[in-house]
């Protein structure tokens, strides 16, 4: 898995795409959560299910469906009156996104038994044919050790990096229509 940093990064680069008016403090948490959140099913090792269960590490919580199921949910609870208008299918796009973006990653670090993307109509795991991202530790007293740094550096080349490139773009992008706006 990637770490639950570059998880959270996607969530707010992505996040930067949507107006000032919607990106509120409970709109950056919640999306950060969503990202994370398929990491939850890390606790099943504790209660015996294996890896490659249903239920297991990048099994369900880690599938395209779960992404929408989390999106919506998420929309309905804590935006609930504006759930039935454009703002609402936007949020949903977005904590959607946010969530799938995290089986995204996984699939594509060098290690695990991939990801469960079909879930629960195809449980076959799979990885993607390009794997840069070093596949980061499950718990923190390992997470701060060399494999740590390793998987930090890694993915502050392949997720830090092009992040701060989205951003900067949009930034710019934003600040050139306001300026054409003036201009007219």
């Amino acid at each position: 898995m990637a770490s639950i940093f570059a998880h959270g990064l996607i969530a707010y680069a992505f996040g930067n795409t949507f107006s000032e008016e919607v990106r509120t403090y409970k709109f950056w948490l919640l999306g950060i959560i969503c990202s994370i959140l398929p990491d939850a099913d890390v606790l099943g090792f504790k209660f015996g299910i294996a890896y490659e269960d249903f239920w297991g590490h990048r099994g369900f919580t880690h599938s395209l469906v779960f992404a929408i199921l989390l999106g919506t949910v998420v929309t309905f609870v804590f935006y609930n009156k504006k759930f039935f208008y454009r703002t609402g299918l936007l949020l949903i796009f977005y904590f959607t996104v946010c969530t799938a973006s995290h089986g995204v990653l996984d699939a594509m670090t060098s290690g695990g038994l991939g990801i469960a993307f079909f879930s629960p109509f195809d449980d076959t795991r799979y990885f993607f044919s390009w794997r840069p991202i070093q596949v980061s530790p499950i718990g923190v007293n390992k997470f701060f050790s060399l494999w740590g740094i390793k998987v930090l550096l890694s993915e502050l080349i392949w997720i830090g990096i092009p992040s701060g490139i989205y951003i900067l773009a949009l930034y710019y992008a934003k600040k050139s229509k306001t300026l054409f706006k003036k201009d007219r």
